[in-house]
């Protein structure tokens, strides 16, 4: 999971892998919860987009 979560900032936050597996558990934890709710939310508006183009 940390692997995904440091893949992801790389190339959506621009930021060094590192820089994330060198935050303590909280900063990590903030920064999941935040990666899952935007992931979440471009699923729903796929799903709507999707849901647009089918009509």
């Amino acid at each position: 999971m940390e692997a995904n979560i440091a893949y992801y900032c790389l190339h959506k936050l621009h930021r060094w892998p590192h820089e994330f597996l060198s935050l303590d558990r909280y900063e990590k934890a903030v920064v999941i919860a935040a990666v899952e709710l935007k992931l979440e939310k471009d699923k729903k508006e796929a799903q709507k987009a999707r849901s647009k183009r089918k009509r």
